[in-house]
């Protein structure tokens, strides 16, 4: 057991016994939706993922431990505590050292999940190289984390605020595949095709599994990116979402909003321009990505034992 670490007894067990087990995130609780919603969507991914014969492990600072599987009553504390701060790789020391809360991002959350032994985690879409980084240096902690932990993250893509072909190359310059589920373009999270490819297309959780675990058995270390496109019904039209990002940005802009702010700012407008079709995109997709990366943690686990147990009788 690592010190300042508390896995949940379900989480653990499931670990111990190389059964599947979903890593979520705590932002998207504390930052991602407006409450009670927020809430009630934490449990449904947890409800997905318990549909699908996985264990799911919600993430979180709680009282300067790192969470890994939160209780109904955590779940709520975040969901209602709206200056929980943001916990990215850097902010956990800070968090853990004064004994505070924290929401994780995609990066510490899966940072965290590393470090209990989970291998894959569904989220919404990725942080990336945000639009003018090469005067900003602004590029999410998301990629540089990607790039050193070995982990498969499910993502609808990343946000169309960013700059995605910038992502998508940094991401190449790093070394992390970009996978795609049933789909050969990389999405834009509310959108399903973002203008550019994926590394390669597959069909099916077990031949994504089988790709994690070539990765990661021939000891090349780093995380696996799936893109799993919004449900084409839940989709947002692009011309549409693409005018009001446009609009969002030259607000942010004129207002002086950079940093850390910037991307909660754009979500919150685009939430009010798209009458909120926004938010409830937002859901579709990170129920979708639940559902899929509880499949392919399902198809991981199998190899895992397949792999034990022919291990024994050569």
């Amino acid at each position: 057991m690592r010190p300042h670490m508390r896995i949940a007894d379900e989480v653990k067990d499931a670990l111990d016994a190389g059964r599947p087990v979903v890593a979520l995130e705590s932002t998207i609780i504390s930052h991602g939706f407006p409450y009670p919603a927020n809430v009630e969507s934490a449990r449904e991914c947890e409800r997905i993922a318990r549909e699908e014969g996985v264990v799911p492990a919600t993430i979180g600072v709680i009282g300067g431990q790192l969470a890994v599987g939160l209780s109904e009553e955590e779940i709520e504390r975040l969901g209602t505590n709206r200056d929980t701060p943001k916990a990215s790789r850097r902010d956990l020391p800070m968090l853990l050292a004064t004994g505070s809360d924290g929401a994780t991002t995609v990066a510490g959350t899966m940072a965290v999940a590393a470090m209990a032994g989970i291998g894959v985690f569904a989220t919404g879409g990725i942080g990336g190289v945000h639009r003018g980084a090469e005067r900003s240096m602004d590029i999410s902690a998301d990629l540089e984390e990607l790039a050193r932990t070995s982990l498969a993250v499910v993502c609808a893509g990343a946000k169309s605020v960013l700059d995605i072909g910038l992502t998508l190359e940094y991401l190449e310059t790093h070394g992390v595949p970009v996978l795609g589920y049933r789909t050969n373009v990389f999405p834009a999270f509310y959108t399903r095709d973002s203008g550019f490819g994926v590394d390669a297309r597959f069909e099916t959780p077990d031949e994504i599994a089988s790709v994690l675990q070539a990765k990661w058995e021939t000891g090349l270390l780093g995380g696996v990116l799936v893109a799993n496109p919004i449900p084409e019904d839940d989709a947002l039209d692009k011309a549409v979402i693409d005018d009001i990002i446009d609009a969002a940005l030259a607000e942010a802009r004129e207002s002086g909003v950079r940093g850390k702010a910037i991307t909660p700012f754009l979500l919150a407008r685009i939430h009010e321009l798209t009458g909120g079709a926004s938010e409830m995109a937002n859901k579709a997709l990170v129920w979708s990505n639940v559902r899929v990366a509880s499949k392919i943690a399902t198809a991981l686990a199998s190899r895992a034992s397949t792999a034990h147990i022919a291990g024994r009788h050569s």
